[in-house]
């Protein structure tokens, strides 16, 4: 092997930019033309030259409840999850939702919340916050509501 048989090892390094005329890349400008704002720095991709921007023009773009913070709401549960999972005259509370949905403890420390979507076909006896309207429904099934908010 001789010294002229060895690889390359070392590449050229990229060109060093503001460095001043030794650097090998202009002086002045070096490389960023003339004067204006893309000489100045970099330029946000939503920039969209001075107007206001579409983040700003739309303000639902994100959802209605983009400022809520999703861990402190309580995890709904309807009616036709009650229907398929409880027995007749059985007692709903967390640790029966809990068990019954497989939810995690971490995730139970939301809480749960019964609305009155689809159909209540069974009469239960629920002990856990329940909208106005899943409390009528729950009482029109021959059920019974006894939560008290502790």
């Amino acid at each position: 092997m001789n010294l002229s048989n060895l690889p390359q090892s070392v590449k050229t390094g990229k060109k060093r930019l503001g460095r001043g005329f030794g650097s090998g890349v202009g002086g002045h400008t070096v490389g960023h033309g003339q004067k204006g704002q893309k000489t100045r720095g970099v330029i946000p991709l939503w920039f969209e030259g001075g107007q206001l921007p579409i983040v700003r023009r739309t303000p639902f773009i994100k959802g209605k409840h983009r400022f809520q913070v999703i861990k402190l709401q309580p995890i709904t549960v309807n009616f036709d999850i009650l229907t398929s999972y409880f027995e007749d005259k059985a007692v709903v509370d967390t640790a029966s939702l809990v068990k019954t949905l497989k939810v995690s403890d971490k995730e139970a420390k939301r809480g749960f919340k019964i609305i009155s979507t689809g159909k209540l076909e069974k009469a239960l006896e629920v002990n856990v916050p329940a909208s106005a309207g899943a409390i009528k429904a729950i009482e029109k099934a021959g059920g019974k509501y006894v939560f008290v908010n502790k």
